[in-house]
């Protein structure tokens, strides 16, 4: 056998082991990267979530002391009210997630908040309920990171990277019943046709359920490798401008009141009387050229259901293989 120097030999067995370890580490490193950006997304794409928040009106009623504008630039804060949900999650790819949601949440308007002259006088107010399920498509440009995957005592893993980013539309169906107060009593309005709805050259009769678009937008942060917490805004396009029970003109009052009764009468033109001939037959009394909306914002708690076996053999393979990631 021939003779190996001894320094030959310790360099050979360096070698060896360098490309072993380099080896280790480079296979390590893809199945770090397996989990982090090619199917490990598949273990939790299925999701949970609670949201808790306020509602806001955006209508006829109350509003800026201005003439009534579209969209949020007409928001009175002070009939701010609250809102709850619950919403199930389902990633279709690592990016985008299919969404269905419920959500209850109050929405009212008062005109006499505002000083603009026109709706302080007309002196209207509502209160409803509001019910709506949608359904909606989220895209995820950014995406929250939970850290390592396992927790382990003294060991430091990869830390939580950034906020996430999302943006949502979709559509929905919601259920409202607008009340107005008397007497220290809430009356729901559509049965009194306040605006003539039903009657002789009124308008026609409204439902109380609707189809609405939903779209907003929202961030998320990770606590860990389950549970996330996040905030969204939402604002909800409707096609009905009778949420609040305001929409047309005034209905004769007479009329009204033969037909539906003096407490319809009396609804229909609350006003306070400051700018003469306001509330005569055929005047504006709402805005029928803009549909109702609302606001959502709500605080989120999301919670992974996660599945750590996978149908897919390679995938298991590489799991049974795969301790920690780092």
């Amino acid at each position: 056998m021939a003779h190996i120097d001894p320094e030959v030999r310790s360099t050979h067995t360096l070698l060896i082991f360098l490309v072993l370890f380099g080896l280790l580490g480079f296979s390590s490193t893809l199945n770090a990267q397996y989990f982090r950006s090619s199917s490990y997304w598949k273990t939790h794409r299925k999701e949970l979530s609670l949201g808790l928040g306020i509602s806001n009106f955006l209508g006829e009623l109350g509003g800026r002391d201005q003439i009534g504008s579209p969209f949020v630039w007409d928001l009175e804060f002070s009939q701010t009210k609250p809102a709850i949900s619950m919403g199930y999650r389902y990633y279709l790819a690592k990016r985008v997630a299919l969404r269905g949601t419920g959500t209850y949440g109050i929405l009212a308007g008062n005109d006499n908040l505002t000083a603009e002259p026109f709706r302080q006088n007309r002196n209207l107010s509502f209160k409803t309920s509001i019910i709506e399920a949608q359904v909606c498509l989220e895209w995820h440009p950014y995406l929250e990171q939970p850290g390592h995957m396992y927790d382990l005592r003294g060991v430091k893993g990869m830390a939580p990277s950034r906020v996430g980013l999302y943006f949502f539309a979709g559509i929905g169906g919601f259920h409202f019943n607008p009340k107005a107060q008397f007497d220290g009593t809430w009356v729901a309005l559509k049965p009194l046709g306040t605006e003539g709805q039903g009657l002789p050259e009124g308008p026609e009769e409204y439902s109380l359920t609707q189809i609405c678009i939903p779209m907003g937008v929202g961030i998320r942060k990770a606590l860990n490798k389950t549970m996330t917490i996040g905030l969204e805004i939402q604002y909800t396009k409707t096609f009905t401008d009778y949420i609040d029970d305001v929409s047309g003109v005034y209905y004769d009052r007479a009329a009204l009141k033969e037909a539906r009764g003096p407490l319809a009468a009396y609804l229909s033109d609350p006003s306070l009387g400051m700018i003469p001939g306001q509330t005569n037959v055929g005047q504006q009394r709402g805005y029928s050229n803009h549909y109702d909306g609302y606001v959502f914002l709500k605080a989120q708690l999301h919670y992974k259901l996660y599945k750590y076996r996978a149908n897919n053999k390679k995938y298991r393979s590489r799991s049974r293989r795969q301790k920690i990631v780092f």
